[in-house]
Parts: structure tokens; C-alpha cells; sequence
């Protein structure tokens, strides 16, 4: 039986324009919470912007944000897995030194921080993942505990940066190229495999009681900590071969018909 599913949001859940069925979705999460499953999104964007996406929709949702390394539901923190300062600032040096122009967000536990010199149209970037943004002259003024460091790169080059940064942090770090544009650095072993398995652990839920679905390079981890594991159809290919199953597009509602299917069959 089904008790846990874990879903990215980018290109998984949302849509290619970064919505959802709202209707289809309160059908069948309120069908979830009356079978004692549990819903969790679990993703790169920021906690607080994931619960402005639900809005009044998302009450008893997980979120795993940050890249999985913040856990909160119904507005609370629950866990939070930090990022040692001074290898942040290390990995920032490295970043800027391959390239001053990126676009780099510090995710800190109480707001995302960019640079005051970001272009208009990258703070928009930003604020498409990040709802609590500030802006500083320097990240050493960060005084809040490192969550996590995001890269933003227009020319698509994070397998490039990746390789940069590993060259003198690798095993320091977990870093992630999720896609060509997206860049993700948390603490070693922080990923979304570590941190669903921890709320496995929290809901005394097993990995043949978890369904995940995800698409991108940084969901490879989560279809290893779950029995019954998608990867929608627009997904890498990594990821398509580290799912057990394949399932429609993002476009398709693919993870709210997926759950409705699983469902229809446990009965």
C-alpha cells in the first residue's frame, strides 16, 4: 500500500508554464488524506514560495524545499539541514572565479540573497523560485545559517561549473547540475534521496510504501528511495533509467493521474 508520495515540482508537477490543475489537485489530495497518504513536494525552490504556489490549497502538504534541505508543512519548520559557511563562501569563490556574471543565490534559513548588481531581468529569475529575496553588497554580510548556494547560468554551462567546483571540493559538497541553466550546492549527503529518507523515517513509512516521481538530474536520488518510481515522460534520461516506470508529461497532469491510477488499484 501506498502511505507516502513524493513529487518534484518543475517540469514534474507544474506545468511548462508553472502552474497546476488546481481543481484536479484538491480532488485527489483530499482522496489521499482520507487513505492516509501523504503528499510531498519536494524541490529546489524555496519553502516559503512553494507555500504562496498552493496558497489555502496546500494545507497538510510536506514540502522538502531548497533542494531538500528545509522541511516544513503547515508554515512550520521541521528540520533544516545547514551548509558550513565558510566551505559556502569557499564554493562562491570558486563560482565567481569561473565566471563574475553568474547569478548566484545564497538560500539562508530566513531569506534567498542576491547581489545588489543583479540585472532586472535575473532578480525576476529569481523570483520565480525565491518569494523572500534580499539584496547585499556582499554575501559575507549573510549573518543567517547557509542553507543552501544556487547558480543561475544564461549560457547553460553548469556541467562546466559543476567540474570547476569539484576540482577542490569535491566530497566537501553536494553539487548538482539539475539542468544546462540550474546549479545546486547543499551540505555533503543533502540531496532529495537523504532527506525523503528522513522523513521515512519521521512517518515510520518504508520505500515500498513510497511512490516518487521527478524529471530532472537532481530527482535521480529520489526514484532510489521509493518501490514505485516515475519519471515523466519529459524527463532526462538519467532519470528515466533510474524510475521504474514511466508515466505521461508534466503537461499532462501526469502526477495527479499517476496518483489517481495507483490509487484505483490499491482498492
Amino acid at each position: 500500500m501506498i502511505k507516502l508520495v513524493v513529487t518534484d515540482l518543475d517540469g514534474t508537477f507544474l506545468n511548462s508554464q508553472g502552474t497546476f490543475d488546481i481543481q484536479l489537485f484538491n480532488e485527489v489530495h483530499e482522496e489521499m488524506q482520507r487513505k492516509g497518504i501523504t503528499f510531498v513536494a519536494c524541490t529546489g525552490k524555496q519553502c516559503e514560495r512553494v507555500e504562496k504556489l498552493f496558497g489555502d490549497h496546500g494545507k497538510g502538504v510536506w514540502i522538502l524545499g531548497d533542494s531538500a534541505a528545509r522541511i516544513k508543512k503547515d508554515g512550520q519548520v521541521v528540520r533544516e539541514f545547514g551548509l558550513d559557511r565558510t566551505l559556502a563562501l569557499q564554493a562562491i569563490e570558486s563560482i565567481q572565479a569561473f565566471d563574475p556574471q553568474m547569478t548566484i543565490i545564497v538560500c539562508a534559513s530566513d531569506a534567498a540573497y542576491v547581489h545588489t548588481s543583479i540585472p532586472d531581468d535575473m532578480y525576476e529569475v529569481v523570483k520565480g523560485s525565491y518569494e523572500q529575496v534580499i539584496k547585499t553588497d556582499s554575501f559575507t554580510n549573510v549573518e543567517s545559517r547557509f542553507i543552501k548556494i544556487t547558480v543561475f547560468d544564461t549560457q547553460g554551462r553548469s556541467t562546466a561549473l559543476r567540474e570547476h567546483v569539484e576540482q577542490t571540493m569535491i566530497e566537501q559538497i553536494y553539487i548538482v547540475d539539475s539542468e544546462p541553466r540550474w546549479l545546486d550546492i547543499t551540505a555533503l549527503h543533502t540531496h532529495k534521496g537523504e532527506t525523503v529518507k528522513k522523513l521515512q523515517e519521521m512517518l515510520g513509512v518504508t520505500a515500498s510504501e513510497t511512490m516518487s516521481i521527478g524529471d530532472g538530474e537532481n530527482d535521480v536520488e529520489l526514484m532510489a528511495v521509493a518501490k514505485y518510481s516515475f519519471a515523466v515522460s519529459n524527463a532526462c534520461e538519467n532519470t528515466k533509467r533510474a524510475a521504474r516506470f514511466i508515466t505521461k508529461s508534466n503537461d499532462e497532469n501526469a502526477v495527479l493521474s499517476t496518483i489517481q491510477a495507483i490509487m484505483e488499484l490499491q482498492e
